[in-house]
């Protein structure tokens, strides 16, 4: 159970990670919790920004509804890692030229912690909130963290990385961040007020905070799932995923009704999700022995790697269908000792099948409808016509 804070409570209270923070039940902006919770703090837009008498920025929020597909925005609280995309989100401007500066913020403070001295204390804190609409009101948020620029598992030259997007055959450029959550379950009010009033590294601030305003340490904010099994309503994609799979599974519908150009897609889908894969064959359906892909896996260094062999099965099935215990018993009766299997499918995996292979400790990566759909979405394909363009290079083999 989450914990709600009342509207008329916000003012007083701390930012408590994954807490709901009330919207007013008022029918305008002043209904929003945010600048209720730090005043001062603009009520609209992804980055909202409070500044001090001098022009400076005492602390930067950025808000999210984690939906946009096009600019998918997300949390991975195993690693704690953010990733948020900028504020050049259509075409006609240049990648700084946005109302809110958003995307000149992100630059500036990236170039600080790329800078071979520790100048970290000029980085004011990021709190970043998420859209969680309740009961009481369409405007209630979560607090997701206080976040910082960059991450352990990112160089330099990939934490802040300028990809270009095109709508209506116009190009364009837009930023993708990744920034660390520090693990500071709980900001004081006693430091908010700091904050705002431009001392953010009082005797007040956290100690993850210190350390890496300080010594550049990233004390980052990591949970181990208490499951990893996936319900069926987390594998379901929503609207506009829903779209990309009916006409993936039309598409290959279409060849003979036999799917038969679905494996070599599938097996494209795995290469997109990580760089790492290597697929060696798309094996016959005639001698497939219920592989209908096989490859290796990048490990180690580029120039003396390891491999880590791999089967994968392709399922295409109409959106809902589901891969069975007995499916994915085929493709574990098969894996050898070192190796995994990959099942990606068009639909969901059930909770049995999933339990199973958990529980028992088999190596099997499970691709779902949902994810065919976020992987497409996050490599630029987030359009009807570009996954066409797509699917048409894939034919029957």
């Amino acid at each position: 159970m989450t914990h709600n804070i009342p509207f008329e409570n916000l003012s007083e209270s701390d930012l408590v990670v994954d807490a709901i923070y009330e919207g007013g039940s008022q029918g305008d902006w002043g209904a929003e919790p945010i600048c209720k919770i730090l005043p001062g703090i603009s009520n609209q837009s992804g980055f909202r920004v409070r500044k001090l008498e001098d022009d400076s920025r005492a602390l930067v929020v950025l808000f999210s509804s984690l939906n946009d597909d096009d600019w998918p925005d997300s949390i991975d609280t195993t690693l704690g890692i953010l990733t948020y995309f900028g504020d050049n989100k259509k075409p006609g401007k240049a990648l700084h030229d946005t109302s809110k500066g958003g995307n000149k913020l992100l630059s500036e403070y990236f170039n600080i912690i790329h800078n071979d001295e520790v100048v970290n204390d000029q980085i004011p804190p990021f709190f970043i909130f998420t859209k969680f609409p309740t009961a009481k009101s369409s405007r209630s948020v979560q607090f997701r963290g206080v976040v910082v620029p960059g991450h352990p598992n990112f160089s330099s030259t990939q934490d802040l990385v300028a990809i270009w997007k095109t709508t209506d055959g116009q190009r364009f450029q837009n930023y993708r961040s990744s920034f660390s959550v520090l693990n500071i379950p709980v900001v004081s009010r006693a430091w908010i007020a700091d904050i705002l009033a431009g001392n953010h590294n009082s005797d007040n601030a956290p100690q993850a905070w210190k350390a890496w305003t300080e010594k550049s340490t990233y004390k980052i904010l990591t949970s181990e799932p208490t499951t990893n099994i996936r319900s069926i309503a987390d594998q379901k994609p929503n609207k506009t995923q829903s779209k990309i799979i009916d006409l993936i599974h039309q598409h290959f519908e279409d060849q003979n009704n036999q799917f038969q150009g679905f494996e070599p897609f599938a097996a494209k889908i795995f290469e997109m999700h990580d760089d790492r894969v290597i697929i060696d064959e798309i094996t016959k359906r005639s001698r497939d022995g219920g592989r209908d892909a096989i490859g290796r896996y990048r490990l180690g260094m580029n120039k003396d790697p390891v491999y880590v062999e791999f089967a994968l099965e392709a399922k295409c099935y109409k959106r809902g269908g589901s891969v069975s215990v007995r499916d994915t018993s085929r493709l574990i009766s098969r894996i050898r000792n070192r190796q995994f299997g990959v099942v990606v499918t068009t639909g969901v995996i059930v909770g049995q099948a999933l339990k199973e292979a958990r529980e028992d400790k088999h190596p099997i990566i499970f691709i779902t409808g949902k994810d065919i759909a976020e992987i497409l979405i996050s490599h630029g394909y987030s359009t009807i016509k570009s996954v066409k363009l797509l699917l048409n290079s894939f034919e029957a083999q």
